[in-house]
């Protein structure tokens, strides 16, 4: 299992991402480019010191990081246009949770090249969620039903 940032253009959301993969063990690649330095001082704060935990791959671009995915990895875009609500899909130790820009989601060879999309179910009124909540939700049900959730300890 693996989180995927799509040209992130925040760099408060993305260093709450870096921080859940930190804490949850999962690695997660940065699709470059971001809309911001990987040194802002906001993205540093966010992911306090579980960025020093953090198994991350920095790609130079999105050809860049379909050139190094393996094909056995299913790609898994979580997006407001998704057809299949999170809840109702069944995750592979091996899929990638891809995430779009804040700003502007990803673009439709993105769409198209992705395995499967997702959404998460929100009441008729509402636009999204903020991208890390979602990546939270969806990330933890992916590990929920994949037996990788990280084992608490025992006291």
């Amino acid at each position: 299992m693996r989180l995927a940032l799509y040209q992130p253009d925040i760099p408060q959301n993305t260093g709450a991402l870096m921080r859940l993969a930190a804490c949850l063990g999962v690695p997660l690649d940065l699709i470059e480019p971001a809309g911001f330095l990987l040194g802002d001082r906001r993205l540093k704060r966010v992911g306090m010191d579980y960025l020093e935990v953090l198994e991350m791959t920095r790609h130079r671009s999105w050809e860049a990081f379909l050139a190094q995915r393996s094909l056995q990895e299913r790609l898994i875009l979580l997006t407001t246009k998704g057809g299949v609500p999170y809840h109702r899909f069944v995750f592979e130790r091996g899929d990638i949770l891809l995430l779009g820009r804040e700003s502007a989601g990803v673009p439709e060879e993105v769409h198209r090249a992705a395995d499967a999309r997702l959404r998460v179910p929100m009441r008729e009124s509402a636009r999204s969620l903020n991208v890390a909540i979602a990546a939270a939700m969806v990330l933890g049900e992916a590990l929920r039903q994949t037996g990788l959730l990280p084992e608490e300890p025992h006291p």
